[in-house]
């Protein structure tokens, strides 16, 4: 096949050259940590999540996304009390307090 200098060019013109913006989406899946169902979940910077971490001795650094509170694992099962979340369910990087308090937690879908 003969590539001639004609072709590169269409070739060129037809690849964009910047790239769009990428779009952050946020999925169902839990890569990392823990699906949790919490009572609630609130961004891990607010004033109130960090005076009631200072309260209670919980340390935030690192800590992105938000924190959930009166959390419990979903089982994922169909059965049982863990199988179902009807406030807010999260997928949490760590927990705190025997898994009451989600930390590092994104929304997610069920």
């Amino acid at each position: 096949m003969l590539v001639t200098l004609a072709n590169v060019a269409i070739l060129a013109a037809a690849i964009p050259s910047a790239q769009p913006d990428l779009e952050v989406r946020q999925t169902s899946q839990c890569n990392v940590g823990t699906v949790n169902c919490c009572n609630s979940a609130e961004d891990a910077t607010s004033t109130e999540v960090t005076e009631l971490a200072s309260t209670i001795g919980l340390d935030l650094t690192g800590i992105a996304g938000l924190v959930g509170f009166g959390c419990s694992a979903i089982t994922g099962l169909g059965i049982g009390d863990g199988s179902t979340c009807t406030t807010n369910p999260v997928c949490c990087e760590k927990n705190a307090f025997d898994g009451l308090i989600g930390l590092g937690c994104v929304p997610i879908t069920l």
